[in-house]
């Protein structure tokens, strides 16, 4: 069942978004949840590519930051070494903590799941999550390189 858990766990971002109101039930907006997965995503950003990414306003990513900043989620950081002017915005531990804290209720919840099958339908459940997460990589890989998003068989 382990193994079985691990690969039900593979997940994008777009994927935790629908999860994240039932699980953190109101202890984050979704707002800052969005800026999580973006940092979590990309790494550190400037304060503008945030701000373009939320698709708002450098003021209003400047606020958003700023509370995040005080619940210690992310901090920002001064410079970079091609220009001391840019602000940058990265995760902090506790921040990073949130996504580890999803994972852990995401499995657990998986694994409760996965304890009212029979042993024949868990070995058949991991063979078809094996095959599916190939299928997920090879996609990605067309996607990637412009290729058709599916092989001309399967149309």
């Amino acid at each position: 069942m382990s193994e079985l858990a691990s690969e039900m766990s593979f997940w994008r971002g777009r994927d935790r978004r629908a999860a994240f109101e039932q699980w953190v039930r109101g202890q984050l907006s979704m707002l800052h949840l969005h800026v999580l997965t973006i940092l979590e995503a990309e790494g550190a950003l400037a304060m503008s590519h945030l701000a373009d990414r939320l698709d708002v306003s450098v003021a209003s990513v400047t606020g958003i930051v700023e509370r995040m900043e005080r619940g210690g989620l992310v901090r920002r950081v001064r410079g970079t070494p091609e220009d001391l002017r840019i602000v940058r915005v990265e995760l902090t531990d506790m921040g990073r903590e949130v996504f580890a804290g999803l994972e852990t209720r995401r499995r657990e919840m998986t694994s409760r799941l996965l304890a009212e099958l029979a042993t024949g339908d868990l070995k058949a459940l991991l063979q078809g999550f094996r095959a599916l997460h190939a299928a997920r990589l090879r996609l990605h890989e067309r996607e990637l390189s412009g290729g058709p998003e599916w092989p001309a068989e399967s149309r």
